[in-house]
């Protein structure tokens, strides 16, 4: 672990103030018809994407309610997005950070985490039960034992990551003035949660449209090795707000990657897998909703870190993901348990599945 940073950044408040205030951009053609469309924010505009928004917030609140020292460690299990804003965070607020991820970071990412003045640990083997996810935890859990002092955000139960999305929302609704429906990706349930509880508020009818990837847990699907990254999750993050969702809908690596790059060539801006996915959904949304209805996209990062990926067409044949393109609609299934998914699917019934775990042990 490296050694503690300085507490007096002089341009502490010129960093953070580069967060935030991100654009809206309207995405027609090809995804909906002439006069129809959605409207996407771009956070990737943010120097890390969306995530540098909870990062700075969860480290500044910490050390308000004193739970984090100056100059002690940070430490955090990542899939890439969120170490770049601890990372910014170690550097505005004089913190070293130590992220735990796995295999499946992109070689780029881990290098650009390292310049940006993180410590990079790769766990190598799998949770027999969690997957990568939860072998990054426990790697964590034996970090912070081994380093008193240190802090963990604990992004998948901790409200202030929930609470960091605040001034996104607003920030929406000043740029659109009305929503009627609002779609995010779901990883940690952060962004869909802070940003719906807001506008939910000032916009009563709003419907959340949750979007994942097949093989996650989330939504009650069986936990299988995924190829996406950002979205997704091998175990029930507790910042997932079920009761908000009027639907989800899961969507394949092969349909994000089509999308992302119907992006690029139509509307000069794309992103990442997540970008892809909740694209896709919104686009379909616009075809089928009234015209007159108001629709707001999450796009959480930019297409840098996923040029050997998304982008790579190598790579694309390799894991069959050039092969065609998604379906104009997705299938439909009534439970989230009903049958697993394998590519683009939509459910309206949408349940904590620990819920339903739990109501299935009550003796009867």
């Amino acid at each position: 672990m490296r050694a503690p940073l300085t507490d007096t950044f002089t341009d502490r408040t010129a960093l953070s103030g580069l967060v935030g205030n991100t654009p809206v951009l309207r995405v027609t053609q090809p995804f909906a018809p002439a006069g129809r469309g959605f409207w996407a924010k771009l956070e990737g505009f943010n120097p890390g994407g969306i995530k540098d928004r909870p990062g700075l917030h969860m480290v500044e609140r910490a050390r308000a309610r004193g739970e984090l020292r100056s100059g002690s460690p940070i430490i955090e299990s990542t899939s890439g997005t969120l170490g770049l804003g601890l990372a910014l965070a170690g550097l505005v607020y004089g913190h070293p950070v130590t992220l735990v991820t796995d295999p499946g970071l992109e070689p780029s990412m881990a290098r650009l985490l390292s310049v940006y003045g993180a410590d990079v640990e790769l766990v190598t083997q799998p949770h027999q039960d969690g997957g990568w996810q939860q072998a990054r935890r426990d790697r964590v859990a034996q970090l912070l034992a081994e380093h008193p002092g240190s802090w963990c955000p604990d992004q998948y139960s901790n409200p202030d990551n929930v609470a960091a999305y605040t001034p996104l929302a607003l920030e929406l609704a000043a740029q659109l003035g009305h929503i009627d429906v609002l779609v995010c990706s779901v990883g940690t349930g952060g962004h869909s949660a802070g940003i719906s509880r807001v506008l939910r508020q000032l916009y009563p009818g709003l419907r959340l449209v949750g979007v994942d990837t097949i093989g996650s847990t989330i939504f009650g699907q069986p936990a299988r090795t995924r190829l996406m990254r950002g979205l997704g999750s091998s175990i029930h993050p507790r910042n997932v707000a079920y009761e908000h969702f009027s639907e989800v809908h899961w969507v394949a690596p092969g349909e994000a990657v089509w999308t992302c790059r119907q992006l690029a060539t139509s509307h000069y801006a794309t992103g990442g897998w997540s970008v892809g996915a909740v694209a896709l959904v919104a686009g379909w949304l616009a075809r089928t909703l009234p015209a007159t209805a108001r629709i707001a996209a999450i796009f959480p990062d930019g297409p840098q870190r996923y040029l050997e990926t998304v982008y790579d067409d190598a790579y694309g044949a390799t894991h069959g993901l050039l092969d065609t393109p998604p379906a104009p609609e997705p299938e439909v299934t009534g439970r989230a348990d009903e049958k697993e998914v394998t590519r683009w699917t939509r459910c309206t019934e949408v349940v904590d599945p620990l819920s339903l775990t739990s109501a299935e042990e009550v003796p009867r």
